[in-house]
C-alpha cells in the first residue's frame, strides 16, 4: 500500500486577454444588441471606421405639358365622336311617331280615337269631315294621284283622304297666296313620290300639311317644320303599307252627289 502524497493544490492559469482562451461565452442577446439592423456591428464600434449616411438628392424634372395637352384634346374629341355616334344611333332608332311628336305645332288626331277620323270605309259622294282639311275618315274608292303632283285647283277631299291612307303627304295652301310663296311650297312637293299639293278654300292658315291622323299648320311657307313633317311622315304614315300613289284620280273640283251624272272621281 502506497502512502498518499501531499495533497495537490489546483493552480490557476492566467489567460492572456488576446488569446481568447478561457473567456466566458457571450450570450446571444448581447451579440444581437451589439449589431445593427443589418446584422453588422455599428460603425465606429469595432466595425471599422464609421461613415456618414448619404442623403439622396431629389431632382425635380419638368412635366411635358405640351404632349399631355394634345393627348387630352384627342381624348375629348374621341369621346365627343363616340357620344354623338351613340346619340345618333339611338335617335335614328326612334319611331316616326316619336319624331313627329317633337315637331312643335303638330296635332296628333290618332291619339284622340275619334271614330269619324279613324273610319276607313269606301263611300261614294261627298263626305263630312271632322277637320279642315281632313286627316282621315270615310273616303272615295279612288285615291288622288300623289306622285309629286301639284294641282292648281282644289281637289276633292274624298280622293285626297284616300291618298293619305296610302301614306301620302298632302300640302295645302290658302287660295290667293302670292305666287312666289306658292312656288316655295311647290319645290317641296313636285316630283316627290307620295306627296301632292293643292289650294284649299277657307283655310285658316297660309299652309296646312297633313298625313293620316296628323296635321301641321303655319303662316310661314319657309317654316323648316314643314320639311321636317314631310321627311318624318311621308310613306311611313300609311294605313295600307305598300299601297300605290300612281294610277289615281287626276281631276280637280268637288265630288258631285253619288249617282249624279258626270260625278267627279269615279276613280280607277
Amino acid at each position: 500500500m502506497s502512502t498518499p502524497g501531499p495533497e495537490r493544490v489546483p493552480q490557476s492559469v492566467k489567460v492572456d486577454k488576446t488569446s481568447g482562451q478561457g473567456k466566458p461565452p457571450v450570450s446571444a442577446a448581447k451579440k444581437a444588441a451589439g449589431r445593427g439592423p443589418s446584422g453588422k456591428t455599428p460603425a465606429g464600434k469595432g466595425g471599422g471606421k464609421g461613415r456618414k449616411p448619404v442623403t439622396p438628392v431629389k431632382v425635380a424634372g419638368s412635366r411635358p405639358w405640351g404632349p399631355i395637352a394634345v393627348a387630352g384634346v384627342v381624348v375629348l374629341i374621341a369621346v365627343g365622336i363616340i357620344g354623338y355616334g351613340v346619340f345618333a344611333a339611338v335617335k335614328g332608332s326612334r319611331g316616326w311617331e316619336d319624331k313627329v311628336a317633337d315637331i312643335a305645332g303638330v296635332t296628333n288626331y290618332r291619339e284622340q280615337k275619334n271614330a269619324a277620323i279613324d273610319a276607313r270605309d269606301h263611300k261614294e259622294g261627298p263626305q263630312q269631315y271632322v277637320t279642315s282639311p281632313p286627316v282621315g275618315g270615310a273616303h272615295n274608292s279612288a285615291w288622288q294621284n300623289c306622285m309629286g303632283d301639284v294641282y292648281d285647283q282644289p281637289i276633292a277631299n274624298e280622293h285626297a283622304v284616300h291618298s293619305l291612307e296610302h301614306g301620302a303627304v298632302w300640302v295645302t295652301y290658302k287660295q290667293g297666296l302670292p305666287a312666289d310663296q306658292v312656288e316655295v311650297l311647290k319645290q317641296k312637293v313636285q316630283g316627290k313620290e307620295y306627296t301632292l299639293m293643292s289650294p284649299y278654300p277657307g283655310l285658316d292658315k297660309n299652309v296646312s300639311v297633313q298625313v293620316w291622323g296628323y296635321q301641321f299648320k303655319t303662316d310661314d311657307v319657309n317654316d323648316s317644320k314643314i320639311d321636317q313633317f314631310i321627311q318624318d311622315t311621308r310613306l311611313v304614315s300609311s294605313m295600307e303599307p305598300g299601297a300605290a300613289c300612281s294610277s289615281g284620280n287626276t281631276s280637280t273640283g268637288p265630288l258631285a252627289p253619288a249617282g249624279a251624272p258626270g260625278a267627279a272621281g269615279s276613280g280607277s
